[in-house]
Parts: C-alpha cells; structure tokens; sequence
C-alpha cells in the first residue's frame, strides 16, 4: 500500500473477517499500529483504553449492544491472506498480547461465566479462565496430544484436501494440527451453545505458525506453500463462520497475518547494573507520565469536597440560629409555664 511509505514500514495485514452490525468498521486502507490491535479489540467489546485510539478504521457504533465474542487468530509467515472482509496494513509489527482484555473480562465477570481461552499450540502455550476450562478440558493442546488427535477417525485428515501436503512429515502434521485445533473449539463450543448466550463477554486468542515452519521447510515459491496457503484460508473462513453463528452473529472474529514481529529494538528488561544506576535515570528532573485518569479523580474529589464543605456550613448555620418555639411537642411540654397551667 502507498500510504504505508509515508507513515512507516508495514509488516503484515489486519483482517476482520466476521462482525455484528453494531461495531462500525470503515472500508480503507488505513495503517494500523501493531501495539494498538489490543486496544481496537478492547473497543469493540466496550472496555475503556488509557490512550485514546486516533484509526479512522473502527467507528463509534452502537453503544448499547457489545458483541458477545472476540476471536483473534494470529497467523506467522505471511504478510497477506486472501480472505473476505475489511483489511488494514499493520504499521510497526511489534508482538502483543490480549492479556488486558482477558483481564478486564475476568476482572468485570468475575461472578459469571466468561469464557477466556488464549492458545500457541507450536509453542504449547495455554491459558484458559472462566468457564474454559470445563469447556475445553478435552482439547489438545501439546504436540503429543495433536498428533494422535490428528490420527483419530473424526480429525479433518478425513475432510482435507491435502494435495502436496503428506501425512508423514513432522512440519505439515504441526501446521495440519493447528487446523484440527480451529475445529475442535468451534465443536465443543457446539456442545456448549449455553455459554454463547450468556451475558458474559468471551475472548479467544489463537497463534498460529504452521505455515511459517512450511515457509522454511520447503520455500515461499514452493506447491507446499501456496496449498497450506489456501487450505488456511478456507480453514479460517469455515471457523470464522461456525464461531460467528454459534454467538448467534453477535460475535467479531478477527485474523493478523504477519511475516514475522519486529524484535524491539532494546531490552524492556533491566540488569542489576542498570538498576544501581537508577541516581541518574532523571537528569533534567521530569514530572511522571500523565496519567489519563487523572483529570476524573481530581474532579470527583474537588467536587464532593466542596459538596461536604457547604453542607457542614448550611446545617452549622441552621443549627446555630434554630428557634426552640418551633421545635417539637416534646420539649416545649418542658416549660415550666405550661407546667404551672
């Protein structure tokens, strides 16, 4: 895309494939920053961000119904798949995590049934809160598990068109399982359509790499590639489509195709060493980073402090000047005038 020379390198596409009428994504080919992709799924679920999100791509929409669902699956090895829906160029192609969401939703959800489920089968990584556990406890997730998954009558082995695709090498089985993985969620969430029409919001996060490791094995230009290629894309289409009608299209699914993440260019991390210097981390003697609540902490707190401050005044002021003759029956039976009478 042309607009990306102007505002940076571009390193990979935003797609969203699936999405209810009530989130407001715009046609264009507006760049997206790579470390706000969170951010735009918090917006669309209706969770507050501490920096404003200046994307054209994503509109106010209707406030008052949130989507019951985000689905993100992040694909690595290519910059661009042909899939249906809107498409964004991602600007600075930095790793992120949905950790914010899947902690706003355990957090506001806590006495429901949310469902949190974050998944790198290459990399055997899971992390399910919520409900997914009891949902998901059959799903595998290491590659033990994947392989004899795969090999079990149900598996999408059976459906697949594998054309140059063989069942025998390790790196076509790793990518083939991360495709029974995209099935096996959409299946036993079909066993648990309860959880999909619940109040509580659910989140999935996938990472995918399969199609990078064939990239490697056999070259960009190779048949192997460009039929992993196709196949994902029917695979992310079919289980874009099953997730979307199970939360009864109230639910946005959404994929990152990356070539590869831009590696920072320095540690976040800090060393002893670097610690003990800490003296002269602040030379100049700088204010701390604004924080963007701020201005409605200080707000609550100005305004009930001037609230208390003139109650105290009108009630002392009332208290001071009160007229014992109009008071109650009963202290006024006290006089000793009445008394006498």
């Amino acid at each position: 895309s042309s607009l990306c020379l102007f505002s940076g390198v571009c390193g990979g596409e935003f797609s969203i494939l699936r999405s209810p009428q009530s989130v407001a994504f715009r046609d264009g080919s507006w760049p997206i920053p790579g470390e706000r992709i969170p951010d735009v799924a918090a917006l669309t679920m209706g969770f507050s961000v501490e920096e404003d999100l200046p994307w054209p791509g994503l509109g106010v929409g209707d406030l008052f119904h949130r989507p019951q669902a985000t689905v993100l699956v992040t694909v690595k090895g290519v910059d661009k798949l042909p899939v249906k829906g809107f498409s964004y160029p991602i600007e600075n192609a930095v790793p992120f995590s949905l950790d914010s969401v899947a902690n706003a939703i355990h957090t506001l959800f806590s006495e429901e049934t949310p469902v949190v489920l974050q998944l790198a089968p290459s990399e055997e990584r899971v992390y399910m809160v919520g409900k997914a556990n009891a949902v998901f406890e059959d799903l595998s997730v290491t590659l033990r598990q994947l392989r004899n998954r795969l090999f079990q009558d149900s598996s999408i082995l059976s459906s697949l068109p594998l054309s140059s695709l063989s069942r025998n090498n390790e790196v076509d089985l790793l990518f083939l399982s991360e495709l029974q993985v995209l099935h096996d969620i959409a299946s036993l969430l079909s066993r648990h359509k309860h959880l999909a029409k619940d109040h509580s919001p659910d989140l999935y996060s996938l990472e995918l790499s399969g199609l990078e490791e064939i990239g490697k094995r056999y070259g960009e230009d190779s048949q192997q590639f460009k039929d992993a290629s196709q196949i994902l894309v029917d695979s992310l289409q079919k289980f874009a489509d099953e997730m979307f009608n199970l939360y009864g299209g109230n639910a946005v699914v959404e994929v990152v195709a990356v070539k590869e993440f831009n590696s920072p260019l320095s540690r976040k991390t800090r060393s002893i060493l670097q610690a003990s210097q800490g003296k002269n981390e602040n030379p100049y003697n700088l204010a701390y980073p604004y924080n963007y609540d701020y201005s409605v902490i200080f707000n609550i707190v100005l305004w009930m402090m001037i609230g208390l401050a003139l109650a105290v005044i009108v009630i002392s002021y009332n208290l001071w000047n009160m007229d014992p003759g109009y008071d109650s029956i009963i202290y006024r039976m006290t006089n000793q005038k009445i008394r006498m009478d």
